[in-house]
């Protein structure tokens, strides 16, 4: 785990636990975005594999809790996620809720801060790299990006991955579109801007992941870039640069 990254994947599973059937929502939506992050998980393996990095991902579906919000966040269990009602969420109380969060979400962010201790035991800290994926349309409005780049207010590991990505002058590449990378509580912030480690979160564009093929296309231009990253200047340093998300 010396490598100097890590890797995470936040949506990476459309899976529901048992105990509480599918929530409700047909078959047909569970395949959804709504669901999970399509083709999240294979590029995270895949590249997991190929830079010798960790990687840790949920295994239940955003539907049942969404791991990226603070615990605080209303939208943590969402009751309507883009026009597809969730019935097993829309009369949620707040104990069902806070079992949710102490089963799954907690779980989950505990694990992160663990590896991450021991990781900064055994060498410079590593940087975290988030993988996500995000539809071509959105109500009704193509995306042009292929790729887009989230950041807060730490630029170390976000410039490289932009320009790396920009060199390819065949993809569109978004600089906090179609999201803002600053939110409070979140993945990134938790781990990335309250630690001080230099992280960025990469969202790829759901139609281009999702089938093998994609997933190599991606692999083959995202290594050469997450490659670098442990090697440059001041990357594996603890800084701290505040959050947008604060103010």
């Amino acid at each position: 785990m010396a490598g100097g990254l890590l890797l995470l994947c936040d949506h990476a599973r459309n899976s529901i636990p048992p105990e509480f059937g599918d929530l409700g929502v047909p078959a047909l939506q569970l395949e959804r975005h709504i669901a999970y992050d399509i083709g999240g998980r294979p590029l995270t393996l895949e590249l997991a594999r190929r830079l010798a990095a960790p990687a840790l991902m949920t295994t239940y579906s955003r539907l049942l809790i969404d791991p990226n919000r603070g615990e605080d966040d209303p939208t943590i269990v969402m009751r309507l996620s883009d026009g597809a009602v969730v019935p097993g969420n829309a009369k949620i109380v707040s104990a069902e809720r806070q079992e949710r969060i102490e089963r799954y979400h907690r779980p989950y962010h505990d694990l992160i801060t663990r590896t991450l201790d021991e990781m900064t035991a055994l060498a410079p800290p590593p940087v975290i790299v988030s993988i996500h994926s995000y539809t071509p349309v959105w109500r009704g409005s193509p995306r042009p990006w292929h790729a887009a780049v989230l950041w807060d207010s730490d630029p170390r590991a976000v410039h490289p991955v932009i320009d790396g990505l920009r060199a390819d002058p065949a993809i569109v590449v978004g600089d906090n579109e179609p999201y803002d990378g600053a939110l409070k509580n979140d993945t990134m912030y938790r781990h990335g801007t309250q630690r001080g480690l230099a992280h960025v979160l990469i969202e790829v564009r759901q139609d281009l992941i999702a089938d093998e093929a994609g997933v190599q296309a991606w692999a083959d231009r995202l290594e050469p870039i997450l490659a670098r990253l442990p090697s440059l200047p001041g990357l594996r340093e603890i800084r701290h640069f505040g959050s947008r998300a604060d103010s």
